[in-house]
């Protein structure tokens, strides 16, 4: 992206706050895993749409006066040349203006004592704060840290839902974010056929995950977008498997739920293949069905469509699918094979955080996902696509990575895939 884009973004989100008022956002810190090791950094997402900027202990402060003028400040960590010799160089100062757009900059140390002289001063009755916890004993990050500060010392400010905002300002994707997540759909596409060209009989989920996370490190350092969920056997009956220590046994399906990511934005992809190359007749009759489904619903999505009739009609149409093939007696009981929802958004996240919209409207991109999990028949797999909704329909970002039996069949039958070919 370039500093154009977050700059654009910083200016919307300026725009959403009231006057005087005082921004504060953080890029994170590290969490430790144990004794001396830490778990890899990963900055906070909203701060990284704000900034760009990739790096841990960094602060954005911005400061909107009762005439509407913003004035913006980031800290960075100072020089440590003892630290870099161990943890790689920082970002130099020059570095950090090119890549955010943000002139004025001051080291991390700096930025108590500024924003004590700005809460204190008494022109600024508002505090925008990012306090989003998913579950309520999530652990506590620096925004909390400091609304505990803030409450103490400046009661007087009255703190706002940074959160909020930034939903909203990212349920839309830019052009700049669906070119990157077109380059994300082809390395996706890239590290699955590997894995459908490399299956056969005997392999282990560990093997398939190799794979693939060899093809996506031909593209960059990032990898997945998330932790694979590869799985064969009785273990696609685990919606969210991390294990990989199962093998694919002659006539077993390999489930994958898996993605890439290319300049920050991210995609989801899931198949379901034999992993002897050829579906079986229980297989072909409910992949069949998924199939069906998936593509009746790019259909009909477009704008104006609920986004709740989504996940809906996902169940209504893949259930009548279900009963035509006779495996279900009642519409009413699709839960027996369909277990989860059909629609999240992706985006800077791969479960993205949004403003759950009532209505689709264009620059929304979400997945269509149709799981069948039966468990009798020992078959379970999803088809998920990632759809981005245009100004009259759809289009099905990830239609380039094999989707249907023919295609699946024939990119397995290819040839073994070996390192070194993609």
């Amino acid at each position: 992206m370039e500093k154009e884009f977050y700059q654009g973004n910083r200016e919307r989100m300026y725009r959403e706050m009231k006057a005087d008022s005082l921004l504060v956002m953080f890029s994170g810190r590290e969490v430790r895993k144990t004794n001396d090791e830490y778990y890899p950094f990963y900055t906070d997402r909203n701060f990284l749409y704000l900034t760009g900027l990739d790096s841990k202990e960094f602060v954005l402060l911005a400061v909107k006066d009762s005439a509407g003028n913003v004035e913006e400040k980031i800290y960075i960590l100072p020089p440590d040349p003892m630290k870099e010799r161990w943890t790689g160089e920082r970002l130099k100062p020059e570095q950090v203006q090119e890549l955010s757009g943000i002139r004025e900059l001051a080291y991390v140390q700096e930025f108590g004592g500024d924003f004590h002289k700005l809460a204190s001063v008494g022109n600024y009755r508002y505090l925008y704060l990012d306090l989003y916890k998913e579950e309520p004993d999530d652990r506590d990050r620096p925004e909390h840290w400091l609304l505990a500060q803030t409450s103490a010392a400046y009661p007087y400010l009255r703190i706002e839902n940074a959160n909020a905002i930034l939903r909203r300002l990212r349920t839309i994707k830019q052009p700049c974010e669906i070119a990157a997540m077109r380059e994300a759909e082809k390395i996706t596409r890239d590290g699955i056929t590997a894995m459908m060209k490399a299956s056969k009989p005997g392999m282990y989920e560990y093997q398939y995950k190799a794979v693939f996370d060899y093809v996506l490190g031909q593209y960059g350092p990032q990898g997945p977008a998330f932790p694979s969920i590869i799985s064969a056997g009785k273990n696609n009956f685990c919606i969210h498997y991390y294990s990989y220590k199962g093998q694919a046994l002659d006539g077993d399906m390999v489930l994958n739920d898996v993605g890439a990511w290319y300049d920050n934005l991210m995609n989801d992809v899931s198949r379901g293949w034999p992993c002897n190359g050829k579906y079986n007749e229980k297989q072909r009759l409910l992949y069949e069905c998924a199939l069906r489904t998936s593509n009746h619903m790019f259909s009909m999505i477009k704008p104006g469509m609920l986004m709740a009739d989504v996940d809906g009609e996902i169940r209504r149409y893949n259930a009548v699918m279900l009963k035509e093939a006779g495996v279900l007696k009642n519409v009413e009981d699709i839960g027996t094979y369909m277990w989860h929802g059909g629609a999240h958004h992706v985006g800077f996240d791969v479960h993205d955080v949004i403003e759950l919209p009532k209505v689709i409207a264009p620059g929304m991109v979400f997945c269509v996902d149709v799981g069948i999990y039966h468990e009798e028949w020992g078959i379970g797999f999803r088809l998920e696509d990632n759809c981005l909704v245009t100004e009259d329909g759809c289009e099905n970002l990830s239609v380039i990575t094999p989707r249907t039996i023919e295609e699946i069949e024939d990119t397995m039958q290819k040839g073994c895939w070996a390192p070194g070919r993609i």
